[in-house]
């Protein structure tokens, strides 16, 4: 069943921060990263539709939406990051944020979040809130949460959440503006790039579960964690990848090839164009072959 809130004025109490590990989920070389780091942050506000923006910390991005009686915010990404955005949300639009919805548990995407808590409501999947705390993650902890479905509607803007299953975690989430026809997801659906390393927190025969629940939701953006926008076919065209993967790996390992043979043999090179293909190509075969060993039964 899926709840509905909306906030009409009543703000609500701020959620303590906790120090935590890091865990980094982005699929940028290491290189790139201190590059990143070395240079002044890529920080950019920019148009999805409506009044539906996207936030770009360098490597990083989350949306926002901006409504007559207030702002809902997603990721934070990070505290600086977190303190630019509220810094240029309050110049711009000089409007409160009333909610920040985490998209998964993972630091690189939701810490600082103590920067929003002051004014907004914390909203994450049940899941996500055990993690943060078990975790130490360095964030504010939820203070609404769910197990399946949610509906913010502040000043006329509708933001459904939704649980669709596992994927790159067990609390990843849709975020939808049904009416912009816009979503929003991290980690789980890059648009024409490669998924993360090895498929680390990864749940298989789920994963392919979840993306055919989103395929069949309404929407014609797809904006990721990462990356630039895309559309339902890019979705699509990221299913078709995993399965031809599964296959592949799956096929060689029946016939007792061994892991390095495998990853020389399997170049998925349908996909060479891809972003990460050369840093994460072999990293996901192993990945594969280790959740496809997991589920099956050898001779």
């Amino acid at each position: 069943m899926r709840k509905i809130i909306a906030v009409v004025g009543a703000l609500a109490l701020a959620s303590p921060a906790i120090a935590g590990n890091d865990d980094d989920h982005d699929t940028w070389t290491v290189v790139q990263k201190q590059e990143a780091q070395a240079a002044a942050p890529v920080r950019e506000i920019s148009k999805i539709a409506g009044e539906i923006y996207r936030f770009r910390n360098n490597f990083h991005y989350s949306v926002f939406a901006v409504t007559p009686a207030g702002v809902i915010v997603t990721d934070p990404i990070d505290a600086e990051a977190a303190k630019w955005l509220k810094a240029e949300i309050a110049q711009r639009w000089n409007r409160p944020i009333k909610y920040l919805v985490y998209s998964h548990d993972h630091r690189d995407h939701i810490a600082g979040g103590e920067v929003f808590a002051d004014t907004a409501i914390v909203v994450a999947h049940r899941r996500a809130k055990e993690v943060i705390i078990d975790e130490k993650r360095p964030t504010a902890v939820p203070n609404l949460t769910f197990d399946d479905a949610l509906t913010i509607e502040l000043g006329g803007t509708v933001l459904e959440l939704t649980f669709v299953g596992k994927n790159h975690s067990d609390n990843s989430l849709v975020m939808r503006f049904p009416k912009e026809k816009v979503a929003f997801t991290v980690d789980w659906i890059p648009i024409k790039a490669m998924p993360f390393r090895d498929l680390p927190d990864g749940y298989l025969q789920e994963w392919f579960d979840s993306l055919k629940r989103v395929e069949a939701m309404e929407f014609d953006i797809m904006a990721p964690g990462h990356g630039p926008l895309g559309t339902k076919a890019d979705v699509v065209a990221f299913r078709g990848y995993l399965e031809e993967l599964r296959a592949e790996v799956t096929k060689l390992a029946r016939e007792g090839k061994s892991l390095d043979d495998i990853k020389k043999t399997v170049t998925m090179e349908k996909y060479k164009d891809w972003s990460g293909y050369a840093q994460m190509r072999e990293l996901n075969v192993e990945g594969m072959y280790r959740l496809v060993q997991g589920t099956r039964r050898p001779n």
